[in-house]
């Protein structure tokens, strides 16, 4: 472990970052569109169901979550009784990486995540909430000092990402997911073609790709510049993550069709082409998203709560790094209602901006 670094530092104040304006949309986290995949399989015949989960579990990766004996200690204890779960669920992007899918996916030091969502399912199972942390958020990382949350990834891998989670929530993090972007090129062709409604008309930084507004249908490449895109958009990031939400929704909606359901090929076919791009910690299996799924089977999968950590705006750190600052009041409400499992009350009681 390196020496903790100076935190004493100094920050030249910018006014706050005016708050994205976004329409409420119906969105699913990536991890429920999977379980909703398999949990189809749970109402087709048995082999189909044994099969489905054993082509899943062959093709998607497994990461083994590590930690010290010291670092496990360190970590925050969960209730036994405590029945709700919170899954650390993260998109990575190796498009500049010259390394195999498989490869780059396991080698967690390499890995530098493009979203980062927590998902909290309370012990209820009645919904599923699902919230973005921005990945510049300049936060406290174990043994490193304060930097940006992405760069824990960098540091030390998924698991000093997870520590860096759990300390700022003082919350333990059950499970974790992740998916590369490539993944969403897989999804787009393997549906024949995802149909979003884009906002903001744009043309892909160095493409000639053009995305106007209105109804869109994305595939292929075509749909994995769209998820990756933020040089095009004066909010950056910000508008990569709503359209990745977009995305995610139209995705799953489709997924959800009748003509998906009724299509065993189809089913197949989505399992096959996604499954290499996913990757679980080795207690997250097939089995287990199938028993989370059927937990699930009453939510009502157009309502779930999906919203964005609040932060206390842009400023620049010693090193010349333009950061997030944290939100404390925001850190502290959502910790409470993570180890509360009242996650309901804290969204009645500050709901997401809005138009």
């Amino acid at each position: 472990m390196k020496k903790e670094q100076d935190q004493d530092l100094i920050f030249s104040s910018r006014s706050a970052r005016n708050r994205l304006e976004r329409k409420k949309k119906r969105t699913r986290s990536i991890v429920v569109s999977v379980v909703v995949v398999v949990l189809v399989a749970v109402l087709s015949a048995g082999y189909v169901l044994f099969d489905l989960q054993r082509q899943f579990n062959s093709k998607s990766n497994t990461v083994a979550l590590s930690f010290s004996d010291a670092e496990e200690q360190a970590r925050p204890i969960k209730d036994p009784d405590d029945k709700s779960m919170n899954i650390l669920l993260l998109g990575v992007d190796h498009a500049d990486e010259d390394t195999t899918q498989s490869a780059a996916l396991n080698e967690a030091v390499s890995q530098r995540s493009d979203s980062m969502m927590l998902v909290h399912i309370p012990e209820d199972r009645s919904q599923v909430y699902v919230m973005s942390m921005v990945r510049d958020m300049y936060v406290d990382i174990p043994g490193y000092g304060m930097n940006k949350l992405n760069a824990a990834i960098s540091l030390g891998g998924v698991p000093l990402l997870m520590q860096t989670v759990e300390g700022l929530f003082d919350t333990k993090l059950d499970h974790l997911a992740m998916i590369d972007f490539e993944g969403f090129r897989e999804l787009s062709t393997a549906l024949g073609g995802v149909t979003v409604d884009n906002e903001i008309p744009f043309t892909a930084n160095d493409t000639d790709y053009f995305y106007p507004a209105g109804d869109i249908t994305l595939q292929g490449d075509r749909a994995l510049r769209f998820v990756r895109e933020r040089k095009s958009f004066t909010n950056g990031d910000y508008q990569r993550v709503a359209n990745q939400r977009k995305f995610i929704s139209a995705a799953a909606n489709q997924v959800l069709s009748s003509n998906t359901l009724a299509n065993p090929v189809k089913l197949y076919e989505i399992v096959d082409k996604v499954s290499p791009y996913l990757t679980f910690d080795q207690n997250f299996d097939a089995a287990t998203l199938v028993g989370l799924g059927l937990q699930l089977k009453n939510v009502d999968t157009k309502n779930m709560k999906m919203f964005t950590m609040p932060t206390a705006g842009t400023s620049t750190s010693a090193d010349g790094q333009s950061i997030e600052l944290a939100s404390e009041l925001a850190i502290a409400q959502i910790s409470d209602a993570l180890q509360t499992d009242r996650m309901a009350n804290y969204l009645q009681e500050n709901p997401p901006e809005t138009p």
